[in-house]
C-alpha cells in the first residue's frame, strides 16, 4: 500500500512540475482555459489529483481559479511585469549583498561554473547558432541563484526563485533575447562576485533588470503581453530578436 501511495505521489509531483514548466516556458499560454478532462489526459493524473495541483499553482499565482469558469492560466500585462521585475530587484539585491559577504571558495566555484554554462549558450546564440531559449533561461536562473546561494536564508532563496520564474515567463512569452548586452552584464556580475563588490553588483543588476523590462516592452508584440494587437503593417517591426 505504501508503495502504491509513493507512486501516486511521484506521478502527481511529476505532473505538477510539467504543468508549472509549461506555464513558465509559454507552452500553456496566458489566459488559456484548462479543461480538466483534456489536461488530465495530457499529464496522466486523475481529476482529483489534477484539482489539487491546479489549486497549488493557483496559490503560486500561475493559475487563476474562478468558480463559474474553472481554471485558466494566469493572464499577463505590462503592469504586472513591472511589478514582478521590481520585486525581483528588491529580493535579489538584498540576497546578493548577504551572499557576497558570506561567500566562500565553494560559493565562488558555483558562481564561476554557472556563468561558464550560461556564457556558452549565450555565445552560441549571439553567433547565430541554434538557440534553445529554455536552456538559456534555465542557465540564466542557475547563474543568478548561484550568486545568491550563500545568503544564508532558505526562505529568501525560495521567494526569489518563485518571482524569478514569473519574470522568466514574460521573457519566454515575448521571445526576448538581448544578446551581447545581457552577456556583458552577466560577466560584470561575475567579476563583482569574485571581488566581493556588492555595491557595484547591485548597480549592474539594477540596470540589467530595468533594461530588460524596457527592451521587452518595446520589442514584444503588445498582444503577447496583454495589450491591444498592433496593426499588421507594424507587426513585423515589433518582432523580437
Amino acid at each position: 500500500m505504501a508503495g502504491r501511495l509513493a507512486n501516486i505521489e511521484t506521478a502527481g509531483e511529476r505532473a505538477y512540475r510539467r504543468i508549472r514548466s509549461d506555464i513558465i516556458f509559454g507552452r500553456l499560454p496566458p489566459a488559456q482555459r484548462l479543461k480538466l478532462e483534456t489536461v488530465k489526459e495530457s499529464y496522466g493524473v486523475s481529476i482529483s489529483t489534477l484539482r489539487e495541483l491546479l489549486n497549488r499553482l493557483t496559490s503560486e499565482g500561475l493559475i487563476v481559479a474562478e468558480s463559474a469558469r474553472g481554471f485558466e492560466v494566469a493572464p499577463v500585462s505590462p503592469e504586472n511585469f513591472k511589478e514582478i521585475a521590481h520585486l525581483r530587484l528588491l529580493l535579489e539585491c538584498h540576497a546578493l549583498e548577504r551572499s557576497f559577504a558570506a561567500g566562500d571558495m565553494d560559493w565562488e566555484g558555483r558562481v564561476v561554473a554557472a556563468q561558464h554554462k550560461l556564457a556558452s549558450v549565450e555565445r552560441r546564440a549571439a553567433n547565430g547558432g541554434p538557440r534553445d531559449d529554455e536552456l538559456l533561461k534555465r542557465y540564466d536562473s542557475e547563474f543568478h541563484q548561484a550568486l545568491l546561494s550563500a545568503c544564508g536564508s532558505k526562505v529568501l532563496l525560495e521567494a526569489h526563485a518563485a518571482i524569478f520564474d514569473k519574470y522568466v515567463r514574460y521573457l519566454m512569452i515575448a521571445v526576448i533575447f538581448r544578446g551581447d548586452a545581457a552577456s556583458r552584464e552577466h560577466r560584470q556580475l561575475l567579476d563583482c562576485a569574485l571581488k566581493r563588490d556588492a555595491a557595484t553588483a547591485k548597480k549592474v543588476l539594477t540596470g540589467h533588470i530595468q533594461d530588460c523590462v524596457a527592451y521587452t516592452l518595446a520589442k514584444a508584440r503588445p498582444e503577447l503581453l496583454g495589450g491591444e494587437p498592433v496593426r499588421r503593417s507594424r507587426a513585423n517591426a515589433m518582432v523580437s530578436v
